[in-house]
């Protein structure tokens, strides 16, 4: 059987079986579409939680970039994971004591203002739009190559698939859906990187191969890799990291962005009681753990395939002949996510660190610029190929990588949908709509966002890692701000929260379009998006702590400065921390 063959069964069988779930599952009211009525179990509730929060960004992108950056983009990890936690402890139970269906509601009521609902469905579509671009994007790149289609057919594709089991189940089908997609991903992830540990190092547990002795070389694998990119150029992949503001503001932005982020906080309302909430959220740690202590082993170990495929006698012999490239540089090629060029002629493949240090180096090796460009988002795809893994593990690995994609845009475009029928047309247009209406607007809502999605999607401003961290930046400048002050301050009132939400969304939107492009469209930033041209050296991936800070700031200064919150809206914040019991998530 053909590769091609074998990647269309998984990736057939693992969408038939989505589907067929979410028609299993079908929402027949606004309960089940938005909440999946209340019912689901924890540890059912934590795998989805799981691949919800596990997307492109997570699967496919993120090792890619710590492979690329070392030690310096381990900050992907610290920051998601940390997230999560500050997302667990301080902001589900209460938010899920509220009982309330969305973000929105809760800051419009806790508020007690429309207009402070209206600006935080603003911030949310916005902040969930830009997630679904990398998504969207990650899905582009798992088609092109494993469906041998252009990426644009990729994402039309994928866009087909998440409209029918999205719109058709809602939270309910997508619930169940995620909790097959995890299942599928987890596997897809962690089988190809034990396979790659033991042929490396000898270990089958990939966190302890990372640790591990290099079998070929008998040296420490990460010393290896050391040694084998400074020959080359590049940086330690173990080096620290000059700029440590940056790195902290980063880390940052990421921790409190998570706990922002709609899609996730929505999950710990699709269960009975507050306790079910916090055993979502402890399971759902598991389910995410497994794949966050594998991902540094699979970044570091593709580092090394790749280099070494490239230089298989060593980094100071010569590199492979381009016509003696392996098969799966061919396939990529087809996808222009590999890019070669002979820059002098003599019909290798050099690839190494085209910087002005490596510069005399590379003369007196006859080297006249670098020649392979490799897509930082497929190294975790490409795995398999690179270590001669078997063809099922390559098939495997193509339906993981959707299913994280899909997965985790399916929960995005629900808290979009469900912003734009409940907080929007229900709760400020037109307050008298049908059940059966409010459920048509949300289908009709996320049918629109799917199409402005995979349009964006097209030209994304980075790789999905990339355009993730962006989204994690808006919701940490502007929900997360309003989600903290809700639940801690008695004192903060609704003036305070609008300003706060609009000052911050506007200053970290503004800060990354100068660098991004306006409205993420191509050619229109400003300046270059290099080190040399941010302020104070703080990237726009980085920019959300500081935003959130303004929010913080705008809103206390402005609060304090009018009238008390009413007593029944204090007496409300003081119920929601000293919880007395948990109400049902309803609808109003």
């Amino acid at each position: 059987m053909s590769q091609f063959a074998i990647n269309l069964l998984f990736v057939g069988g693992s969408f038939a079986l989505y589907i067929g779930i979410a028609i299993w599952a079908r929402a027949g009211s606004t309960s089940d579409f938005y909440v999946a009525g209340g019912g689901v179990h924890p540890i059912t509730n934590g795998a989805a939680i799981g691949a919800d929060w596990m997307s492109a960004a997570s699967f496919i992108s993120m090792a890619g970039l710590i492979a690329a950056g070392g030690y310096a983009n381990s900050t992907f990890l610290m920051g998601w994971t940390g997230g999560y936690v500050l997302l667990a402890m301080l902001l589900a139970p209460y938010l899920r004591k509220f009982g309330k269906f969305t973000v929105p509601e809760f800051i419009g009521d806790r508020f007690y203002s429309k207009n402070a609902r209206l600006v935080a469905v603003i911030c949310l579509i916005v902040a969930s739009v830009t997630y679904v671009i990398g998504q969207m994007a990650g899905a582009g790149v798992a088609f092109s190559r494993f469906l041998e289609v252009e990426s644009t057919m990729g994402l039309i594709i994928a866009a087909v698939v998440v409209f029918v089991y999205a719109v058709l189940g809602g939270m309910k089908g997508i619930t169940y859906t995620q909790v097959g997609q995890y299942c599928v991903l987890i596997v897809a992830y962690t089988i190809p990187a034990v396979f790659i540990s033991l042929q490396l190092t000898g270990n089958a547990l990939p966190p302890l191969g990372l640790f591990s002795t290099h079998v070929d070389s008998g040296m420490p694998i990460l010393d290896k890799l050391n040694q084998v990119i400074t020959d080359l150029g590049f940086n330690e992949y173990t080096a620290d990291v000059d700029n440590k503001l940056n790195m902290v503001l980063f880390t940052l932005s990421l921790m409190i962005g998570t706990a922002g982020l709609p899609h996730v906080i929505i999950r710990f309302f699709t269960v009975p009681k507050v306790a079910d909430a916090r055993w979502s959220a402890g399971w759902a740690l598991v389910f995410i753990a497994l794949l966050y202590l594998t991902a540094p082993a699979v970044a570091s170990m593709a580092r090394l395939n790749l280099m070494t495929t490239i230089y298989p006698e060593g980094t100071q012999a010569e590199p492979i002949q381009y016509d003696e490239r392996p098969q799966w540089i061919k396939e990529w090629e087809v996808t222009g996510l590999i890019q070669y060029e002979d820059k002098n002629g003599d019909g290798r493949i050099q690839l190494y660190n085209d910087s002005p240090a490596f510069e005399s180096t590379a003369q007196s090796r006859g080297w006249e610029g670098n020649e392979l460009v490799v897509n930082r988002d497929i190294l975790v795809l490409a795995n398999p190929e690179i270590a001669n893994l078997p063809g099922w593990v390559i098939g495997l690995i193509a339906a993981g990588g959707l299913a994280a994609a899909l997965s985790t845009a399916a929960g995005l475009l629900l808290a979009i949908s469900s912003a734009v029928s409940h907080d929007l047309i229900k709760g400020s247009i037109n307050p008298n709509i049908t059940e059966k209406g409010e459920l048509l607007a949300a289908r009709i809502s996320m049918a629109v966002a799917i199409c402005v999605a995979t349009y964006l999607g097209a030209n994304p401003p980075g790789f999905a890692a990339q355009v993730v961290a962006l989204a994690f930046g808006i919701a940490a400048a502007s929900l997360f701000p309003a989600l903290m002050m809700g639940i801690f301050s008695k004192r903060v009132n609704n003036v305070g929260a609008i300003a706060g939400m609009l000052t911050g969304l506007g200053f970290t939107l503004a800060y990354i379009f100068v660098y991004k492009g306006w409205l993420f469209i191509p050619g229109t930033n400003n300046l270059a998006d290099t080190p040399e041209n941010w302020v104070l050296g703080i990237s726009p991936l980085s920019i959300g702590a500081v935003g959130a800070v303004v929010n913080f700031a705008v809103a206390f200064i402005v609060s304090n400065a009018t009238e008390e919150p009413p007593v029944e809206i204090q007496e409300l914040v003081e119920s929601v921390r000293y919880p007395r019991g948990a109400s049902q998530a309803h609808d109003h």
